[in-house]
């Protein structure tokens, strides 16, 4: 058994996976959508963050692709309408590094707040300037989070207990924490805050989400910081409301066009900016999460892999599977029509084989049940539980 993992993984997703028996190929760049198709050949698990794309061209190259690890929040960058078409789970780590990005606001917060990036300069330059001009203190100060996820509710908790006060906007109906108010429009948030925190996904609708409209609207003299997309946020507009002195500083941790390998040039229109915290999107890289990542991820990998369980696939039906301690288990991953699960048992029933347990759930167009019996299907009802027009695919465990 064979996986491929990229862009430097923490070696605990390494160890999770050849102590389930596979042969890993461990890479430290992100790969392009050639250079995936002629690496995929017999590679039944692929392990990615931000920076590899999978597409539905690389998806089909990959026939004996089982599952894709996103060993990140996010997993904008995986073709899920063709994994899920192909029965491809995706998996993600949507919990394992939230302290650590939060953790990463909060210090540019304070950072911006203290004018720091322009005190470090000047130091290192050989400039004493001790002047508590344009520095304040956060406490008293309003954060407004756009994104009340994961992310934002714990940064919400945090900045509350350092004095701040929270306000909030999101699409979802999101309840609020401590004392954190929701605001009815992404309009009145900005006219209030001191600080503009982004925290939203990567759906392809939230591209181009903050511009020129939405940076006139903040508070004169307001910060901006985004740890969420790249892609959400036009960083010219940004450019020209900083210079402009509208924007008092700003922390960006992604970006629109990011490199694809350690070392390779960065290039920006806020570079050079010395109101401006430039991070190489490690908002998620401390040890400490990276290290639940590759635990978390590459558990998930393998409980799909080698047991069926699909917990917290981003995009099959969710069965959460017991350990198979004896008998015979077999998953079947179908489109979502009636009759299918009765057509299923029959087969069972025309063996003679107990069924010992069953699990079944669907989600949008698929359907997967796992079965557990005494023995197996015949090679006859295999055959023809594979030949079924709703079937995507049958494993046997």
């Amino acid at each position: 058994m064979k996986a491929l993992v990229l862009e430097n993984i923490h070696p605990t997703a390494v160890e999770v996976l050849e102590s389930r028996g596979y042969d890993v190929d461990l890479r430290s760049g992100a790969l392009s959508e050639s250079e995936l198709v002629d690496s995929l050949d017999g590679v039944s698990l692929l392990g990615i963050r931000s920076n590899t794309t999978v597409t539905s061209r690389v998806l089909e190259a990959a026939p004996d692709l089982l599952a894709i690890g996103c060993f990140c929040i996010g997993t904008n960058q995986v073709d899920l309408a063709a994994a899920s078409a192909r029965g491809i789970g995706v998996f993600n780590a949507p919990y394992s590094n939230t302290r650590s990005v939060v953790e990463l606001v909060i210090g540019e917060i304070i950072a911006l707040a203290r004018r720091l990036p322009e005190k470090t300069l000047r130091m290192h330059d050989g400039v004493w300037d001790k002047s508590a001009q344009g520095s304040h203190e956060v406490r008293g100060r309003t954060i407004g989070i756009v994104g009340y996820g994961n992310i934002g509710t714990q940064l919400s908790t945090l900045a509350e207990a350092m004095g701040m006060r929270v306000v909030f906007f999101d699409t979802s109906d999101r309840p609020a924490h401590g004392n954190a108010r929701r605001m009815r429009s992404l309009d009145e948030l900005l006219e209030i805050s001191d600080v503009v925190t982004l925290h939203v996904d990567g759906r392809p609708g939230n591209a181009g989400f903050f511009g020129a409209r939405e940076f006139a609207l903040m508070k004169p003299r307001s910060m901006f910081i985004n740890a969420s997309r790249g892609m959400v946020v036009d960083n010219e507009s940004l450019r020209d409301h900083l210079v402009s002195g509208h924007i008092a500083g700003a922390a960006l941790d992604v970006f629109p066009v990011e490199p694809k390998v350690q070392g390779d040039t960065f290039e920006s229109v806020l570079r050079g900016l010395d109101n401006v915290i430039l991070t190489p999107h490690i908002g998620g890289s401390t040890q400490e999460a990276q290290a639940e990542i590759g635990w978390f991820v590459a558990g998930k990998l393998t409980g799909f892999a080698l047991e069926g369980s699909t917990a917290l696939s981003v995009n099959l039906p969710a069965v959460v599977t017991p350990p198979l301690n004896q008998g015979h288990r077999l998953g079947f991953l179908h489109h979502n029509v009636p009759g299918v699960l009765a057509g299923f048992n029959a087969l069972f029933a025309a063996d003679g084989d107990n069924v010992v347990g069953q699990q079944l759930s669907t989600r949008d167009a698929l359907g997967y049940v796992v079965t557990d019996a005494s023995a197996p299907l015949s090679g006859h009802a295999m055959e023809q539980l594979l030949a079924s027009e709703h079937c995507l695919w049958a494993r046997t465990w």
